[in-house]
């Protein structure tokens, strides 16, 4: 989390129309919105994905300033007081603060915070800033805060920082045990007919030359995912095992940011986010929610539906100390958008 120009004091009402943009960037795409000081959101807009390891810092702000302009130009303003951007791959504390000071360049507000999308997700599903999230769509990451400003996090960079799951993972994990189960080296599983079927093709083998080869583009490999939960709805071992392994890694997450936070041992909401875990699997959610009740029984967990901009927005509201009338009106209109 980094703050850039003197909006820590910024008191709601304050600065240019007193005004919070929030600002939720994924790699697919990016939401933005304009709030007054009264809470009315006066301008919203979409945008492309965020992905400055891709692109470059300053061309993945460029796909941000597309979509401020909009909302702006909704809104009848040029800038506001302060920014609230939860964005994707600001993943180390070095990240956030360039990614700050790229924001702050353009001029948009007084201020600016930046802060790891996955904050926009727990911040969302909370009514005060206190609780943990794991989202889980082609990564998986979490994320906990408290209100007196703590946080606990993950690197969240995939093997190399410790990390199993996300649908990307799934696949690569449901291609391995699929390949091994066809040529002999490991047991047999459905996921050998399954997977390649969902191409059209007749066999693993088949399929692992389409994919080598380019004939399957490679960002197609996320819509194995699917086919790895209808597997193990139809009772297949090994896809079964690799649904159960992911809800461990879901609760140990969880379970490790409580630790850090010392929420263990009283009442914390843990959110469930991101496109795996928002689908609601019978077999994943009940197991996530069977080992949070032995691990961490004082856990709420529960569904985020609610779209991540409005996390950006209430931790906007949360900087500018705005009052909770204010909260629940941006609420409330998130929610019945």
């Amino acid at each position: 989390m980094t703050s850039s120009g003197s909006g820590a004091e910024t008191a709601a009402g304050s600065g240019p129309a007193g005004l919070v943009l929030a600002i939720d960037a994924g790699n697919s795409k990016t939401d933005v919105a304009v709030v007054a000081a009264d809470g009315e959101v006066t301008g919203t807009a979409r945008g492309g994905g965020f992905r400055p390891p891709v692109d470059g810092v300053d061309r993945a702000v460029d796909t941000l300033a597309e979509a401020v302009a909009r909302a702006f130009a909704k809104a009848g303003v040029g800038s506001v007081a302060h920014v609230s951007a939860c964005l994707a791959n600001a993943d180390f504390p070095v990240e956030e603060e360039q990614l700050a000071a790229a924001l702050h360049a353009r001029a948009w507000g007084t201020s600016v915070e930046v802060r790891n999308d996955t904050f926009a997700i727990l911040r969302a599903g909370i009514a005060e800033p206190c609780g943990v999230a794991v989202v889980c769509g082609a990564g998986i990451n979490c994320v906990g805060m408290r209100s007196d400003g703590r946080t606990a996090r993950f690197p969240a960079l995939g093997r190399i920082s410790g990390d199993w799951g996300g649908g990307w993972g799934l696949a690569e994990e449901a291609l391995w045990h699929a390949a091994r189960a066809e040529d002999g080296r490991g047991g047999p599983t459905a996921l050998a007919r399954t997977l390649p079927a969902h191409f059209g093709l007749t066999s693993m083998y088949a399929l692992i030359e389409a994919l080598h080869l380019e004939h399957i583009e490679q960002a197609r490999r996320h819509e194995l995912t699917p086919v790895l939960f209808a597997t193990a709805s139809d009772g297949d071992p090994v896809a079964r095992a690799l649904v159960d392994r992911l809800a461990d890694e879901v609760v140990a997450m969880a379970t490790v940011a409580l630790t850090r936070l010392d929420l263990l041992d009283q009442e914390t909401p843990v959110l469930l986010g991101g496109g795996i875990l928002a689908a609601r699997h019978p077999q994943l959610d009940d197991r996530i929610r069977e080992l949070l009740a032995d691990r961490a029984p004082k856990a709420v967990p529960q569904v985020v539906v609610a779209r991540p901009v409005l996390g950006a927005a209430l931790l906007g509201l949360d900087h500018v100390r705005a009052p909770d009338d204010v909260h629940a009106r941006v609420r409330a209109f998130h929610e019945g958008g």
